[in-house]
């Protein structure tokens, strides 16, 4: 293969394996819940630590990671993630309590964070014009490829060796990433970096992030009832506008201001944080509601959106070469609004809608009823393609909008927001869609005190009533909750599309708007 290939492979692989890591191990929480012994975690509690510890520490580091891999060089932070990740995937593997096991999937979460953002970076400073595209949307189609697979893999995985191999699958990928990194990959920096790395805003930034992400997850976890999430979210948002203030103030500031007068980079996260907004609020409560409501089994809630999903997989690559050729607007504008009818599609969704059956004799393979095919697929093809039109021109216009010795931090502010922002926003909406489904109870229910933790503990979306007499009048208060969620999930998708239309710039108005701020040639060259 050629040196380009080699560079896309590594980069494909180092992200990759992150994402795989966010989903194949989910499916590996109940064997490890039952096999591991514990010292003084709970079995549900430990479960969710494994899971959530992972993702509090990458979204904690990811900004910090970005810069690290400007400042210190990319090829060389990134075989330290690699080299890191490895590891820590094979500590995971070899983990002989769940207490250690959590303390394992910190220290992989923190790994990751050095290669997502470092992956976009090795692609943007070796690769350019509709090339660069192009391997844009082999990076995104490919992300998408392993958190679909994700769950498959990670299920044939368990039921076939041990919930150790979901680990141990890691290392065989790191070791082609890393070899393809250290013989291919040249080394690249910001050439511009002040000669003093921004400590205290890493800081302010962790934070921030971090203060954030534990906020809300911890808060959902205890379902708001704990104090230290409030306290943890008041921490995130006092390091947030603090962070302002330090970037002024600060000679060399981890996150320079002058990023944001890029207008596209500016319009990009605003967007990201809408529409990644509802991607997080439709999946939960398509899946929410496919198992809870319906009675899907969650192998075939995973694979009623598989068909959907291919799009992205597939096509990606041509939106992408498509986004560098003509610019990215037309295609963030319209990708949103086909996503928003696909959601609109699953608004309709009634709650007699069948579930997969099982196969007589056969555990694990479903077939779907008649209704699958006019309540779920329509909508699953429909906002499959509006993603596909979406997602590499997005980053296409992201990685485009910032200089090439900015590119680590830029991914990293990017994806910060794609998983922090989602996570606060779907926290609100949880809260709001929750008081719906037990108003709406309320209101049918008259003789029955709703408000009641045993009631609440025993009916809600989730958990249908073990009462007969209750389950119509529960699926339909479930339903009318899951129809809320969906429409607020499309006002999120148009209100992105609208924010694209109107503020994202295409190429040549781009280039000569960075060339009159930046004072430098419209077309950087790759360090």
């Amino acid at each position: 293969m050629s040196t380009k290939r080699w560079i896309l492979t590594a980069a494909v692989l180092g992200s990759g394996i992150v994402f795989l890591d966010s989903t194949v191990v989910n499916v590996a929480l109940p064997r490890i819940g039952r096999d591991l012994p514990r010292l003084f975690l709970g079995v549900l509690e430990g479960q969710s630590y494994v899971y959530n510890a992972y993702l509090l520490t990458l979204s904690a580091l990811l900004i910090l990671a970005g810069a690290v891999n400007d400042f210190y060089g990319r090829k060389r932070t990134f075989l330290l993630g690699l080299v890191g990740f490895g590891a820590t995937s094979a500590l995971c593997g070899f983990a002989p309590n769940m207490e250690l096991l959590v303390a394992f999937r910190i220290l992989q979460g923190a790994a990751g964070a050095l290669l997502v953002p470092g992956s976009l970076a090795l692609l943007t400073a070796n690769f350019s014009g509709e090339e660069q595209g192009r391997a844009f949307g082999i990076w995104a189609g490919a992300s998408g490829a392993t958190t679909i697979l994700g769950p498959l893999i990670g299920g044939i995985l368990v039921d076939t060796i041990s919930w150790r191999a979901a680990f141990f699958i890691n290392i065989p990928l790191v070791a082609v990433a890393a070899w393809a990194t250290w013989s291919h990959v040249p080394e690249s920096r910001d050439e511009q970096a002040s000669p003093t790395f921004d400590w205290i805003g890493a800081a302010i930034v962790g934070l921030s992030v971090g203060g954030l992400a534990f906020g809300t997850i911890y808060g959902q976890q205890r379902a708001w009832r704990d104090p230290i999430g409030f306290i943890a979210l008041a921490v995130g948002v006092l390091a947030t506008i603090a962070l302002p203030v330090w970037m002024q103030r600060a000679r060399h500031p981890l996150i320079p201001l002058a990023l944001f007068r890029s207008r596209n980079f500016t319009v990009t996260n605003i967007s990201t944080l809408l529409i990644y907004g509802s991607l997080y609020v439709t999946f939960y409560y398509v899946g929410l509601f496919q198992q809870g409501t319906l009675g899907y089994a969650a192998a075939a809630a995973g694979a009623a959106g598989i068909p959907g999903s291919l799009f992205l997989i597939f096509f990606s690559p041509r939106f992408g070469s498509l986004a560098a050729k003509y610019g990215p607007r037309i295609f963030m504008a319209v990708g949103p609004v086909i996503m928003a009818v696909g959601v609109l599609w699953y608004a309709r969704v009634p709650a007699s809608s069948e579930a997969w059956k099982l196969v007589p004799g056969n555990p694990s393979t479903y077939i779907p009823p008649a209704s699958y095919f006019i309540d779920f697929l329509p909508a699953a093809v429909i906002f499959g393609v509006g993603i596909m039109i979406l997602v590499a021109p997005l980053t296409t216009a992201l990685m485009t909008s910032v200089p090439v010795h900015n590119a680590g931090l830029g991914s990293a502010i990017n994806n910060a927001i794609s998983r922090v922002g989602p996570q606060l926003a779907g926290a609100l909406i949880f809260v709001f869609l929750t008081a719906n489904f037990y108003a709406s109870l309320g209101s049918r229910l008259h003789s029955v005190d709703v408000s009641s933790e045993s009631f609440r503990n025993s009916v809600s979306p989730l958990n249908m009533p073990s009462d007969a007499g209750l389950v119509s009048v529960v699926r339909d208060a479930s339903t009318s909750s899951f129809h809320l969620a969906m429409l607020i999930g499309a006002g999120l998708l148009l209100a992105g599309a609208i924010v694209n239309a109107a503020g994202i710039q295409n190429q040549a108005a781009r280039r000569k708007e960075t060339a009159e701020s930046e004072k430098e040639p419209a077309s950087a060259t790759p360090a």
